[in-house]
């Protein structure tokens, strides 16, 4: 029996971004490093790219009775409705001034085009230019800051806005050494799961108990989560280096609001937002649960994991949710294990099924009596078989003829005899 089996990481066909195997032979190299963005320093317009040309047919994404598997573990299809193609981001980079184009570099080079269409009103904003003038100061005076500048915005490519199917609220950015790289509890390799992502995974190990497998050598990379649609984003964008919480309350968290927000009302079809944690759950208050489904829990961190995280099932039901709005090629693939998926018990079980189908020998389809009811009331069909000689050396044949005749009523020792019945109905 022939399994369907497909690559976690894989992404689209001439995607940039392609997941393959390094020749080193390191499992957690197939997974390879977040997206880059563009330079730093560069023009704005080498960065310029239509979202549309990523993007595939939405068609296939809205098929509800696509019963294959394989596009689970695909990057996400866009919706149409999100899909930026009026930004003219060269003529917007034009526009601003000298101060604000030198603030706003970063998001000019590293900010999807796709995000960038919808919160470019945003970052011109005096508050997010504050921001950008505190940060312009912590690097200039020598600070350690995470996740590096090239990362900020990565959750941005990973998950283009049209892509969104899944949104997991983190709070603050990890503040050691390579933890944090701009997708939310996502740390790189060889850093091992912190132990709230560890909760994570024992939550899906709960929902997907024969199919999903938490990622080899101990580690939390997420970023074939965020190319299969999961926006993992934080309240706080940036950390200074062991110094938690260092950054908030400088801006971030009005841009990232505005982020939030934009998901709402962009994404017409629907999302699932998982808040985990009060602070997660306020930043949700606002989304239209008549269009979206919000799931709410404890946060998984060890301190109130054991509070409800493990049963809530969020994986699970969110997928439901999603076939539900998109079919099956709209549920996220939560395996991060190269050649696995956790809809891989689904193909198994549909491999059977098909076998012992074909398996099956056909009945013979063969009439042998009944009853039939025409103008002249019941009838009985007899089925009367009886053998044919066909000739001189050849086998005999079986010949089947009808017999049909009136049906005799069946004696009802309880039935009231129709004399009886005529009586009663004349005297009511």
């Amino acid at each position: 029996m022939s399994t369907l089996k497909r690559k976690a990481g894989s992404s689209q066909p001439g995607s940039s971004d392609a997941k393959k195997p390094k020749q080193n032979g390191n499992i957690m190299s197939f997974f390879g490093a977040p997206k880059p963005g563009g330079p730093l320093n560069s023009s704005p317009t080498t960065t310029t790219r239509s979202t549309t040309t990523r993007s595939q047919s939405q068609s296939q994404l809205s098929n509800g009775n696509n019963n294959s598997n394989s596009s689970a573990s695909t990057s996400a299809t866009p919706d149409p409705a999100t899909v930026t193609s009026k930004f003219n981001k060269e003529k917007w980079v034009a526009s601003l001034t000298a101060e604000q184009r030198d603030l706003l570099q970063l998001e000019i080079d590293t900010l999807d085009e796709s995000w960038l269409a919808h919160l470019k009103s945003e970052i011109v904003t005096k508050e997010f230019l504050d921001l950008k003038r505190f940060l312009k100061k912590e690097w200039e005076s020598g600070k350690t800051i995470f996740p590096p500048k090239e990362d900020i915005y990565s959750w941005s490519r990973h998950t283009p806005l049209p892509t969104v199917r899944t949104v997991i609220l983190g709070q603050d950015p990890y503040h050691n050494h390579n933890q944090a790289h701009g997708l939310s509890f996502s740390v790189r390799p060889p850093t091992p799961a912190p132990p709230s992502l560890r909760n994570i995974f024992i939550g899906l190990t709960r929902d997907y108990p024969s199919s999903f497998t938490p990622p080899p050598a101990k580690g939390g990379l997420l970023t074939p989560w965020a190319d299969r649609g999961v926006l993992l984003l934080n309240t706080c964008l940036t950390v200074r280096a062991h110094e938690a919480n260092s950054h908030s309350n400088k801006g971030w968290e009005r841009f990232t609001q505005r982020v939030i927000d934009l998901v709402n009302e962009r994404q017409k079809r629907g999302v699932v937002f998982m808040a985990w944690g009060a602070p997660a759950g306020k930043r949700v208050s606002k989304v239209d649960e008549k269009r979206h489904l919000v799931l709410r829990s404890v946060h998984p961190s060890p301190l109130s994991a054991h509070r409800g995280f493990f049963e809530a099932g969020h994986f699970r039901r969110g997928n439901e949710w999603l076939e539900s709005r998109y079919g099956r090629a709209g549920r996220v693939d939560w395996s991060l294990v190269e050649g696995r998926s956790v809809f891989d018990d689904e193909v198994v079980e549909e491999e059977k099924k098909k076998e012992v189908k074909g398996g099956e020998e056909e009945e013979d389809d063969e009439f042998e009596g009944g009853e039939i009811f025409d103008e002249e009331g019941l009838k009985e069909v007899e089925a009367v078989v009886e053998k044919v000689e066909t000739g001189e050396g050849k086998e005999e044949e079986m010949k089947t003829d009808l017999l049909v005749k009136k049906k005799e009523k069946e004696s009802d020792e309880n039935a009231v005899p129709e004399e009886e019945q005529m009586e009663k109905m004349e005297e009511e």
